[in-house]
């Protein structure tokens, strides 16, 4: 099976989990496709100053890897600034939140999968 990005179903959440802003949320694989042992396999875009605010999971692990773009992350309230390649990993009982804190587009991947 080949996705062609034309093919990606899009949704722009606002001030998403309280954080500001806009959200873009490119679909790359829905849950049938993760066969159900997923719900999220994402390109995630913000503008500058836009974010995803604070948010815990429960029985489920998240990971974002930084594609371009700059972003300031709180890790379970520790604060790292990532860049692009940079992963992150938040497993279930954790949480997080991240904002572009550069002057530039910020692109990650997202990845959410049950525990």
């Amino acid at each position: 099976m080949i996705k062609k990005n034309t093919d990606y179903e899009v949704q722009i959440n606002e001030n998403m989990r309280g954080g500001e802003g806009s959200v873009k949320i490119e679909h790359l694989l829905n849950a049938d496709e993760l066969n159900n042992k997923g719900r999220l396999f994402a390109k995630i875009t913000l503008e500058p100053g836009c974010s995803i605010g604070f948010h815990v999971h429960e029985n489920e692990m998240e990971s974002y890897t930084i594609i371009s773009g700059e972003a300031e992350y709180d890790d379970n309230g520790k604060t790292v600034i990532l860049s692009a390649g940079d992963t992150t990993h938040t497993p279930a009982g954790e949480g997080h939140a991240i904002k572009n804190s550069g002057d530039k587009t910020l692109v990650f991947i997202a990845l959410i999968l049950f525990v």
